[in-house]
């Protein structure tokens, strides 16, 4: 059988729940996997490195290729690694190390722009109660540090995200969007509660992404940022092209907003695929399932869908869902893909297995 090819879009945990459950389908439908991920980030140890070094923000990267690693054990220490991140140390005692282990495998501070510690050098209190500082690693995760050596020592991203998969055993390929950082502008109505009505701009990733505003329009800068040669061949040679979850102005929408990318979106004979997210977050808030539909029109007017994934319970009534996919020209298809906890995660097993007769489908 051919490898079915699939190109998965995005950024942090989105993404990341995207190709876990892509990795669960692989075995019976031979998937090829590339995800093509945005950069824009400029919070955490991301941010930190990108104002202090210049290239990619890592974050999203390293979470895209460790979400593809492979199962041997020694790839999936390697993948606990690339997601340790550095705590903080103990003050006045030299050679201490860190006061406990970083987050657990799937945290993602870079995303919040909660880098652990700070990084003003500012004596923190331990949970233990015992002071502790900061120095040049507090807050950095470990394969962000890998990815811009990489990045450095190689002088590609593309070239080191290769080295880096190969380091994991990746089961698949992680692709920027674009070789050069870019930054993310939002028109922002209520930005400021005290002027619930005013529209500012709000500027980078993370302000948009805490947002307590409407955002009511989204830029890139660059405005036209060159695509990633690899991305635009990986979408051409595509059988099936997947758009979530995720936050949806900083990791979905980005995309269409490369001119070079929405070229290749719009024109590759692939079908199309929109996983719709499970509750909204900061920057949707006030968004409904199917304001989310009608946003990608918005921002690609051209863009035809195939199929809208979601989970019933996270739509409730589906028809105003069902409108708004049919206007992208798409069918809604309903699933339980969220975990059993009622957190609004998606279950990795749960989406892979909704996934498997919809990209299995033959046209």
């Amino acid at each position: 059988m051919t490898a079915r090819r699939v190109v998965a879009f995005g950024g942090g945990h989105g993404l990341s729940a995207s190709l876990r459950a892509l990795r669960h389908c692989a075995p019976e439908l031979d998937l090829d996997i590339t995800a093509v991920v945005t950069v824009g980030d400029d919070g955490g140890s991301s941010g930190r490195l990108r104002a202090e070094r210049g290239g990619l923000p890592p974050g999203d990267l390293r979470q895209a290729l460790v979400a593809l690693a492979g199962d041997h054990p020694a790839t999936r220490r390697s993948a606990g690694l690339f997601q340790h991140r550095f705590a903080a140390v103990p003050v006045g005692v030299p050679g201490s190390g860190a006061t406990g282990p970083g987050p657990a495998a799937g945290d993602d501070p870079d995303r919040d722009g909660a880098a652990q510690g700070g990084t003003d050098g500012a004596a923190l209190r331990g949970t233990d109660g015992a002071s502790t500082g900061t120095d040049g690693l507090t807050g950095h995760a470990v394969g962000n540090l890998v990815l811009c050596g990489l990045m450095e020592l190689l002088g590609d991203p593309v070239a080191a995200l290769e080295h880096a998969g190969a380091m994991l055993g990746a089961v698949g390929r992680v692709l920027p969007m674009s070789r050069q950082p870019v930054g993310i502008e939002a028109r922002v109505r209520g930005a400021d509660p005290a002027a619930p009505d005013e529209v500012r701009t709000v500027s980078g990733q993370h302000q948009v992404a805490v947002t307590t505003g409407r955002v009511e329009s989204l830029r890139l800068t660059p405005s036209a940022p060159p695509a990633c040669a690899e991305a635009i061949e990986a979408i051409r040679a595509a059988d099936w092209l997947i758009f979530g979850p995720g936050s949806w102005y900083t990791s979905v929408l980005p995309h269409l907003l490369v001119p070079q990318l929405a070229d290749a979106i719009v024109s590759t004979s692939a079908r199309r695929l929109v996983t719709l997210n499970l509750a909204a977050e900061k920057e949707t808030l006030g968004l409904s399932v199917a304001d989310h539909l009608a946003a990608l029109h918005w921002y690609l007017p051209e863009l035809k869908v195939d199929l809208v994934l979601a989970d019933a319970k996270a739509v409730g009534d589906p028809e105003p869902v069902e409108r708004a996919a049919e206007s992208l020209g798409a069918r809604l298809v309903l699933a339980p893909v969220a975990v059993v906890d009622g957190t609004p995660r998606h279950d990795p097993a749960a989406l892979g297995a909704a996934l498997v007769p919809v990209l299995g489908a033959d046209r």
